[in-house]
Formats: C-alpha cells, sequence, structure tokens
C-alpha cells in the first residue's frame, strides 16, 4: 500500500529525478554558510582559501557546536526542497510520502524514538561504567553541553526527518512506480553491476577527480550504446524481458536501491577513511532495516523516530575526533578507531532482526514474505484520486 499510493500522484519517474536535483541543488545552497565560515576562518588562521582546508582539517577549524549548527542548516534548505518537489512536481502531499495512514502516527514515532534511545544510551552506559571504560573520558562542559542540546534537539531531527522522507519514501516510492516500465529492468540490472565495479575500482586504486568523471562518463556512454542494441534486437519486447520484470517489479527491489544509495552518501564520512570501506556493509544495511520497517508497518512513523533517537542520543551521550558528528557531548570515545566483521555482524545480523521482530509483535505484522516480495501493481485508473 505504502509504495503504491504513489500510483495516485504524478509519478512519471523524470519527476523524480527533476526533484532529486531541485533537492541537491537546495542543499548546497544550505551549505553556503557552512563553507563561508571555514573560508574565513581559515584566511583568519593565514590560510589563501580553499585550497589551504583539507577534508581532515575541515571538521576542526570551528567550533562544534557552531559547526555542527551550520552543517544542519542543509538539511533544513534541502527540506524544503524536497517540500518544493513533492507539492508542486508531483501534486502529492508530504503525509502521502509518509504514511498510508490519513495522518502522521506520532504515538509510533514516539515509541521508537523512546525505545532506541534508551536501549543504545544503555549500551554505551554499560560499555563506559563496565565493559570497557579505560575507552572513554568524561567530556562534560556544562555551557557547551547545554548549547548543543538546543541545537541538536531543534535541528537533529530535520536531518533524521530528510533522510527518512527522501529515502525511505520519495525515492522508495518513485522507484516503485518505475518498475512498471518496460526498461526498468535494464537500468536496475546495469547499475547493479556499473555501481559496485566504481567502489571497488575507488577502493583499489587512487582514483583522482579526473579518472572518475571520466569513468562515469564511459559508463553513461556504454550503457546508452549495450541499450541501442538491445532495442535494435527487440529485447525488451521479448519474453526474457518480462520474465526480469515480473522478477524487478517487487517490493524488495526499491528498497535495495535505496539502501544502496543511502549507505553510498555515507562514503564521503571521516569514519570510513578511519575505519575502512567495510563500514558500508553497517550503513547499507541500516538502510535496509529502515527500508523493511517502512514496508512492513506502510510509513515511516518508526524510522523516523527510530533514526531521530539514533542521531540525537548519540551526539548529546558520547563523541569521538574521527566521525561526522563531533560535538561538546557527556562522554568521549577515546579508544583507536577501528572495526572487525563482528561489529558488523551484531547490529546488522542480530540486532536489526531482533528490532523487526519486536516491532512486529508490538504491531502486528503479518504476510512478511507478500510485504517485502510481493508485486508492485498499478492500481485501476478508476482508483486513481490527486491526493489532496
Amino acid at each position: 500500500m505504502f509504495i503504491k499510493q504513489a500510483f495516485k500522484v504524478e509519478h512519471d519517474f523524470w519527476r523524480y529525478l527533476v526533484g532529486s536535483i531541485v533537492i541537491l541543488v537546495a542543499a548546497l545552497v544550505g551549505q553556503m554558510p557552512l563553507l563561508v565560515a571555514i573560508i574565513w576562518k581559515g584566511m583568519q588562521d593565514g590560510g589563501s582559501g580553499l585550497e589551504s582546508i583539507t577534508e581532515e582539517s575541515m571538521y576542526t577549524m570551528l567550533d562544534s557546536n557552531l559547526f555542527l549548527f551550520l552543517m544542519l542548516i542543509s538539511f533544513l534548505a534541502a527540506f524544503a526542497g524536497l517540500f518544493f518537489a513533492v507539492k508542486y512536481i508531483h501534486k502529492q502531499t508530504m503525509t502521502s510520502i509518509a504514511t498510508s495512514r490519513p495522518k502522521l502516527d506520532w504515538k509510533r514515532i514516539w515509541f521508537a524514538f523512546i525505545f532506541w534511545g534508551v536501549v543504545s544510551s544503555g549500551l554505551v552506559l554499560l560499555e563506559y561504567f563496565y565493559l570497557a571504560p579505560e575507552n572513554y573520558e568524561f567530556n562534560f562542559e556544562l555551557k557547551r553541553f547545554a548549547i548543543l542540546a538546543v541545537i541538536a534537539i531543534a535541528l537533529i531531527p530535520f536531518q533524521t526527518s530528510l533522510e527518512e522522507y527522501l529515502f525511505r519514501g520519495y525515492l522508495m516510492q518513485g522507484f516503485g512506480t518505475a518498475t512498471k516500465d518496460k526498461y526498468f529492468p535494464f537500468a536496475f540490472i546495469y547499475s547493479m553491476i556499473f555501481i559496485p565495479l566504481f567502489v571497488v575500482l575507488n577502493i583499489g586504486y587512487d582514483i583522482n577527480l579526473l579518472s572518475n568523471v571520466s569513468l562515469g562518463l564511459g559508463a553513461i556512454i556504454l550503457g546508452i550504446v549495450v541499450f541501442q542494441t538491445l532495442k535494435k534486437l527487440n529485447f525488451f519486447e521479448s519474453k526474457k524481458n518480462d520474465s526480469l520484470r515480473n522478477v524487478c517489479k517487487r517490493n524488495w527491489v526499491p528498497i535495495l536501491i535505496t539502501s544502496i544509495i543511502f549507505g553510498g552518501l555515507h562514503i564521503a564520512n571521516p569514519e570510513v577513511g578511519k575505519l575502512g570501506y567495510s563500514i558500508m556493509i553497517f550503513y547499507i544495511g541500516t538502510g535496509l532495516f529502515w527500508g523493511i520497517m517502512t514496508i512492513m508497518d506502510d510509513g515511516l512513523e518508526l524510522a523516523l523516530g527510530f533514526h531521530a533517537a539514533n542521531n540525537l542520543f548519540t551526539a548529546l551521550l558520547v563523541t569521538t575526533d574521527w566521525t561526522v558528528f563531533q560535538t561538546h557531548s557527556i562522554l568521549k570515545d577515546v579508544s583507536e578507531p577501528e572495526i572487525t566483521m563482528i561489529d558488523m555482524i551484531i547490529p546488522v545480523f542480530i540486532m536489526y532482526p531482533i528490532i523487526l521482530f519486536i516491532f512486529s509483535k508490538v504491531y502486528k505484522w503479518s504476510n512478511w514474505k507478500d510485504k517485502i516480495f510481493g508485486k508492485i501493481e498499478e492500481p485501476p485508473k478508476d482508483d486513481y484520486k490527486i491526493i489532496e
């Protein structure tokens, strides 16, 4: 139901492409205050502008409270871009990309928020007091923490909500409606081949910006050539393509695509440089977790609450010198940054399934197979009603 309701509005895929560009441009505009502040600070410190600023120094040039505030402003701007795209490009409401219910269920949001806030904070405190106290320093400064609390409580929910509305809402519905197109299987399979290859080449080789651009253009040109060849061979009218469409017109496809995009956008985070690309398993796995949660519950509410609790309690409770959120939190993790396979297996393959099981009992989810692997069917034209 959650994905299918997007068929009731203007859902041509080009609209999602244009909408994504609008959101990206809005986010870039929102980043301008942070960029200006960093350049100004760099010049005050004797630098000569952008060329004197490195990726690592960027996170420490400003006071962490100021940096956090300016960074989160970009999410406010992006949220405005998303609102514009939904309302004016798709003639849709924000509620309809968030839930299949008549309005947001705030009880669900608060349940997930409190549940994960208590569990995640409890795990950190357990480690601080009993399991590995040597990994932490008490970092509390009342004045700085009070400012952090105001910024975090006011703005972090916008950041997490934007990501959920965008990935588990807007784009999941967009890719879901796109599965009806006869060319979708080709685009899906080609992307699933090229994107991992692109990542592997970047990991294995020191590829500069020019090489990345060349590689990207080469992939696009190759894709066009293969597409035109298949078109001339009438492949897209064949039974083989129909079989592929039958496989791709399933709920798991938009869940997977949006999870890979969600994880991929975290690749520039400083923790990826410290912990290695294997942490992408965690980011993509988390995207899958929230995607499954959204599909099973027919709405974003649980994912909204869970994501907000994850980022907000982390920002307030514990910080490090090598993550994207460096804050004046209560505790500071001073352990050597490292991650093992067990660190990713426990949350992605053990903890997340347990949480999904708990939520399924609370909200009486059923018919898992059909909801996750069921077909995305376009409703009959007579059922179309523009969502107001």
